[in-house]
């Protein structure tokens, strides 16, 4: 297995890191994205969860290793393991069924993984934690001398459904939400850790007179209904975000765009904490459960309340005093809860989002169950 200690790669030399750390300390392996890099701007909340969960273990002093796309820069030293690179011959690309590039070079890089993780992982680590949307953790997770927690990012795939269904449950599960822990319910059993943003990095700001809207441009998240209600407040609104779905984008958002509603683009995180930070209210608008709801925490620990459709988990995470959710999904009724939001003390919604949303809980969490995960195993 390859890897070694870098800033800012992903692929490594074959200088394995050799040896035991501390009795206290952990070894441990993420699992990320092959697709997007684990770097500023985030393409995700999963990007940046996964940035914030090992930056925050390895400051704590485990050691720990990344498996992510290539362009990751995580800021600090971690070792990394290489993606493996998949080329198609002539013969496999002829195939009438052969399955798109980008996928047949994701199930390389997954399976490469796993692979090399279930010849010496166990020398090397002593956990792996599945921080990715693909099946191949967790379908090979019972062929692994070491234990594997998955965290449970998005409502049910059927591909996850299937991993689960043949590896028999092996492995530990996290939900992100007591809301996917239930909509997980019928496959495996998970415990809840809700996600926490970094209120060090996440700082108050004034606030403002308009509206923002923040995360990946795609009809799913829905912010032309975003723009459509805060004009009915008679605010304006910034929107940011990476343009994931340019005929969507060119659709539903650059009509609506003018004097009163502006997209700022692609922020890396200092900016948009900022442009939050400075802003009356923060609307979130998920046509699908949300699984969690990061951009709802990242703007409370800015001070900034939460107006939103009550989706998935953000149910547990907007409360009366840090934001507003919608009576229904529509646009009249989330104009209603933005201008009930923004009456919310700011002050008020910090101490909020950092008790309940914090990195701190959400990591302490995690790590009494990874230790409790890897004495388990050791009996």
């Amino acid at each position: 297995m390859g890897y070694r200690s870098v800033v800012g790669e992903t692929r490594g030399s074959r200088q394995p890191l050799r040896g035991r750390t501390t009795q206290q300390s952990l070894r441990i392996c993420i699992v990320a994205s092959s697709r997007f890099p684990i770097r500023e701007p985030f393409a995700g909340g999963l990007e940046a969860h996964t940035y914030s969960v090992a930056r925050e273990l390895h400051r704590r002093g485990h050691r720990v290793s990344v498996f992510a796309a290539p362009g990751s820069d995580l800021g600090f030293p971690v070792g990394t393991l290489p993606v493996s690179a998949y080329q198609g011959s002539d013969a496999a690309r002829a195939d009438v069924a052969a399955p798109p590039e980008r996928w047949m070079a994701e199930h390389h890089a997954y399976l490469t993984l796993m692979m090399d993780l279930a010849r010496d992982g166990g020398d090397e680590f002593d956990l792996v934690l599945n921080n990715s949307l693909h099946h191949l953790p967790v379908a090979m997770a019972p062929s692994l001398r070491i234990p594997v927690v998955t965290t449970l990012h998005t409502p049910p795939v059927p591909w996850l459904e299937s991993a689960i269904e043949v590896a028999g449950g092996a492995g530990t599960f996290v939900a992100v939400s007591r809301a996917m822990s239930a909509a997980w319910s019928h496959a495996v059993s998970a415990m809840t850790i809700l996600n926490g943003v970094d209120p060090d990095l996440w700082v108050p700001g004034p606030g403002g007179e308009d509206a923002v809207w923040s995360g990946r441009l795609v009809a799913e998240k829905a912010p032309h209904e975003a723009i459509d209600a805060v004009r009915r407040t008679g605010r304006a609104i910034t929107v940011a975000g990476p343009m994931l779905d340019r005929p969507y984008f060119d659709r539903e958002i650059r009509p609506r765009l003018g004097d009163h509603a502006r997209y700022a683009g692609h922020l890396d995180q200092r900016a948009l904490c900022d442009l939050v930070g400075s802003s009356a209210v923060a609307v979130v608008t998920p046509m699908w459960d949300e699984p969690y709801g990061l951009v709802a925490a990242e703007a409370m620990a800015c001070g900034t309340p939460v107006a939103a459709y009550g989706r998935g988990g953000l149910n547990e995470i907007v409360t009366p005093d840090s934001g507003r959710l919608a009576t229904s999904p529509d646009v009249p009724a989330l104009a209603l809860a933005i201008d009930a939001a923004a009456t919310c003390d700011r002050g008020a919604v910090r101490r909020h989002a950092v008790q309940a949303h914090g990195l701190t809980r959400m990591v302490d969490e995690y790590e009494a169950l990874f230790r409790r995960t890897v004495a388990g195993a050791a009996a």
